[in-house]
């Protein structure tokens, strides 16, 4: 077993950092300072709690450009996007901050001169906080700051890939003056994550990340009564209508799919577009894509950077080969981009579009979670429904269309967390972030978020005679 994390960068496939693997005395001191700081932390006033986190906010906000750095060292987002990052963190956290006297308030009843009645929301006491490589940053706000104003303890276990953004995160906290263990950090292998999750000193465990893993999460607090949120895959799918702003259509799915090199859980991944807009759509899409220019993250000019590592380009790879050989046809020649695998590192990954596709390919079912699209053609909006809902996934959805309605109802029909029309690929804070299916349970964001870390605790007061 490996004794450290070795961050071994996409940009150039050097060893970025080096950390240890957290020792177990140090794990075991880590559950015991979060729970003593917690039963302290809770009786801390909102309004002080609201103000420690804000101020953690502005630290990281100061030194965006640097973590912006970092991160595209990490895990190879372009230079251009990753202090843009930082941005969202700040816009999440602000929100959740801002609702939360309105969610942790008790809820009072009717009541009379002899009886008070109300609910009081008590925390949970320490949440688990798994967060991955690809958005380490905007995944980790999600659970930390609603956890930590709701009065718990948070112990974050970042990806080994982004390691470095746990440090900066528990800096930001100790330069607003949290108390110490009010938020910690560990680096820890697989088997001692279980661990945790099994061994009865975490109340609430927050993970994101893959379907098997979340699997492993479930089974290691099987018995244990905690409640846990699980945000994992995703194969979301756009439908294009035939009475679609069909520029800004394109435009906007392009982004949605290819942006952070498609490496996002909610990243368009299949494409339906209507048959009388089919070829301009195409068209249009496809030429765009070519634009890109790719590259070296550090270059401020590259639209797209490296897969986070060689192995998953690979897998991309050998996905869209099947689909080629099943009769599939691959849009882009990767010779037009200036990037040579052989030579920069075979995590660098050109962007592909794919046509004469269908759902017996596991580029239209499986996730990709990388910069590949496939794009059908459909006769209806019926048609449409169907194959968007045929998916063992449902994280997102959208629809590009001129006809709210049409949207809507069309919505109603399409089995997912969130329904977008004429959007894609985003996170509102003040909706719940949720999928079903295999792409998780629970949510985070919104108010439902303070509901998912507390519990109600009931109050029924009588007077005497």
């Amino acid at each position: 077993m490996m004794d450290a994390i070795k961050i071994i960068s996409p940009v150039d496939g050097s060893l970025y950092a080096e950390r240890p693997f957290s020792p177990e005395q140090d794990i075991n001191h880590a559950l015991d300072l979060s729970r003593t700081a917690q039963s302290e932390w809770q009786q801390t006033p909102l309004a002080e709690r609201q103000s420690i986190c804000l101020a953690a906010v502005d630290a990281l906000l100061k030194n965006k450009q640097t973590l912006g750095e970092e991160l595209s060292w990490q895990m190879g987002r372009p230079i251009r996007y990753t202090p843009g990052e930082i941005d969202g963190f700040a816009e999440r956290a602000r929100y959740m901050i801002s609702i939360a006297e309105q969610y942790l308030s008790d809820t009072p009843l009717t009541n009379d001169k002899h009886i008070t009645r109300y609910i009081q929301r008590e925390p949970l006491g320490v949440v688990f906080s798994i967060v991955p490589w690809n958005y380490p940053y905007l995944t980790a706000v999600n659970s930390i700051i609603p956890a930590i104003m709701a009065g718990n303890s948070v112990l974050m276990k970042p990806s080994s890939q982004t390691a470095i953004t746990a440090e900066r995160i528990a800096e930001a906290f100790k330069s607003a003056n949290l108390p110490e263990g009010v938020f910690q950090h560990l680096l820890l292998t697989h088997e001692a994550t279980t661990k945790i999750v099994a061994s009865g000193e975490v109340d609430y465990v927050a993970f994101t990340g893959s379907v098997e893993g979340g699997k492993t999460i479930e089974h290691a607090a099987a018995g244990r009564f905690i409640d846990i949120g699980l945000e994992l895959g995703g194969k979301d799918p756009a439908y294009v209508r035939a009475d679609v702003d069909l520029a800004f259509a394109v435009e906007n799915i392009m982004d949605g799919g290819f942006f952070n090199s498609g490496q996002s859980c909610c990243a368009i991944e299949r494409i339906y577009v209507h048959e009388d807009i089919y070829q301009p759509f195409v068209d249009d899409l496809v030429e765009r894509v070519k634009q890109y220019r790719f590259g070296n993250p550090l270059d401020p000019e590259t639209h797209l950077g490296p897969m986070v590592r060689a192995d998953i380009a690979n897998r991309i790879r050998k996905h869209t080969q099947h689909a080629v050989e099943k009769g599939a046809q691959a849009c882009i020649d990767d010779k037009i981009f200036a990037i040579d695998p052989e030579k920069h590192g075979m995590a660098y990954l050109a962007p592909q579009v794919l046509l004469n596709v269908d759902h017996t390919m596991p580029i239209m079912t499986e996730e990709t979670f990388g910069p590949v699209v496939g794009i059908m053609k459909v006769s209806s909006d019926e048609q449409a429904i169907q194959l968007m809902n045929d998916s063992i996934y449902g994280l997102t959805a959208s629809v590009w269309t001129q006809d709210q309605q049409a949207a809507i109802s069309i919505g109603q029909q399409v089995k997912t967390g969130t329904w977008f029309m004429n959007r894609c690929d985003y996170l509102d804070p003040a909706l719940a972030w949720a999928g079903i299916k295999q792409s998780g349970k629970g949510c985070s964001l919104s108010g439902f978020a303070y509901h998912r870390l507390t519990r109600p605790k009931s109050f029924y007061l009588r007077a005497g005679d």
